[in-house]
């Protein structure tokens, strides 16, 4: 019986007494979740359970779409459940993968507003079926061959092990009349044409084909516990704050590598597939040890970035340094000037202390304006700048100063730097020019917060 089960997922994941965000899209599958929670809220033991139906309208079907988020609506307030709702613009992309990525920050958002413990998503036994089937097609590897998980962090999936003709059964038997999504039939989805045509052709071979593809995922998924027990012991050296470590990466072979960068792509929910991996692996091996690093396009609006020091997604580039975090200004005297979110204070030195430089990767910097004329400019770079850095003779190229400091290119046109015409006197958080420098006592004190 479908309610038993629910009750026991319930259990089982300890959210007996918690509030639980409910995904409501109104078809078959949401419709029977939500209706059996209904039964279960009402016995005793589940008053302090509390069910909140959140549906997305992605914003594709126009007034079709706006029909069933009013029948959702009704349906959910019915059954006595809160209803939260949001309507995506209509510019939105209209393809799967973004859709499903809008979906699922909807229900983040919703977990946020509403101080909610979990979301449940009505994904069914079949879904995982079709779910292997499009990664075995795709060429995902092992991971992607474990199907749908029943838990993912907040996202649960209690109807995982039923079957969608049980779904459809009781949706009859309870007289519910699910929402009839038209999008369903269009085979220009690739999940629907396999639903449509690639598994029905697939049953006429094998009549439990669906089962067959379930049990693989449970293979698949035992077997991958055993790859993450030795992942584990190795992801604490490779994995860093922002992305991965180039020399512990480097240590291991080329199937462990192939892994880490899989482990790597999905932590950032980004689509992928083996030929997709083999590329990025290609990349890192090829500018792991350059000092000036490159960047590849991912499959969304980011680059991965490798270099000696560091392998990481970043924000996609701007081209032809249209980028700046703020407009250029000069600094005509004492006083605070705004750079963006930012404050620049130029200020003198009091003698009253004991003067330490500090560490060149400092946001402040004790320097001598007695030798050198304001105004002075606040920008960022530029071509042709050069830099005398301090304690050295002569000028530089200021790119070749960056590089010989190993500073990541994707870095270079946010750092915020005071010149003289095309000579950069200090660049924060790198270093500082011989033009500004204190021999013996320092005139100012400059700091950006």
């Amino acid at each position: 019986m479908l309610v038993d089960r629910i009750i026991n997922f319930l259990k089982k994941y300890d959210l007996e007494d918690k509030t639980i965000v409910v995904g409501f899209s109104g078809g078959y599958d949401s419709m029977c979740l939500l209706d059996i929670l209904s039964k279960i809220k009402n016995l005793p033991e589940y008053d302090d359970l509390k069910i909140v139906a959140a549906h997305f309208n992605h914003n594709w079907r126009g007034e079709e779409a706006r029909k069933e988020q009013e029948i959702c609506r009704l349906f959910a307030t019915s059954k006595g459940f809160e209803f939260y709702t949001k309507t995506a613009p209509y510019q939105n992309k209209h393809d799967e993968n973004s859709a499903r990525l809008a979906r699922y920050e909807f229900f983040e958002e919703a977990v946020d507003d509403l101080d909610a413990d979990a979301v449940f998503t009505a994904h069914n036994k079949d879904d995982n079926a079709e779910t292997v089937l499009y990664r075995v097609i795709k060429g995902t590897g092992l991971v992607g061959l474990r199907g749908i998980s029943e838990k993912r962090g907040i996202f649960y999936r209690p109807l995982l092990k039923t079957k969608r003709s049980e779904i459809t059964d009781y949706c009859e038997k309870n007289n519910l009349t699910p929402n009839q999504d038209s999008s369903n039939n269009d085979i220009k989805y690739r999940r629907n044409y396999l639903r449509l045509n690639i598994i029905p052709a697939l049953e006429r071979i094998n009549p439990t084909v669906k089962d067959t593809l379930n049990t693989l995922a449970e293979v698949a998924y035992s077997e991958n516990c055993i790859i993450e027990e030795y992942l584990e012991s190795i992801k604490e050296k490779v994995f860093t704050d922002v992305g991965m470590n180039p020399a512990e990466y480097s240590k291991y072979s080329k199937p462990v590598k192939m892994r880490i960068i899989h482990e790597y792509i999905q932590k950032l929910d980004l689509d992928y597939d083996y030929k997709k991996i083999n590329e990025i692996y290609d990349f890192i091996e090829q500018n792991i040890k350059k000092r000036n690093g490159s960047t590849i396009s991912l499959l969304t609006a980011k680059w991965l970035y490798v270099d000696d020091k560091t392998i990481e997604v970043i924000p996609k580039l701007e081209k032809n340094n249209d980028k700046k975090i703020f407009k250029e200004f000069d600094i005509t005297g004492e006083g605070s000037y705004r750079i963006g979110e930012k404050i620049l204070n130029l200020k003198k030195y009091v003698d009253k202390d004991i003067f330490i430089f500090p560490d060149s990767t400092a946001n402040f910097v004790y320097v001598d304006l007695s030798k050198i004329e304001l105004p002075l400019t606040v920008r960022t770079r530029k071509e042709g700048d050069i830099i005398n850095p301090f304690g050295m003779t002569g000028t530089m190229k200021f790119k070749k100063y960056f590089n010989s400091k190993g500073i990541s290119r994707h870095e270079r046109d946010d750092i915020i730097l005071i010149t003289k015409a095309n000579e950069v006197l200090w660049a924060q958080g790198v270093g500082l020019s011989n033009k500004i420098g204190v021999s013996t006592k320092p005139t100012h004190v400059i700091e950006i917060i």
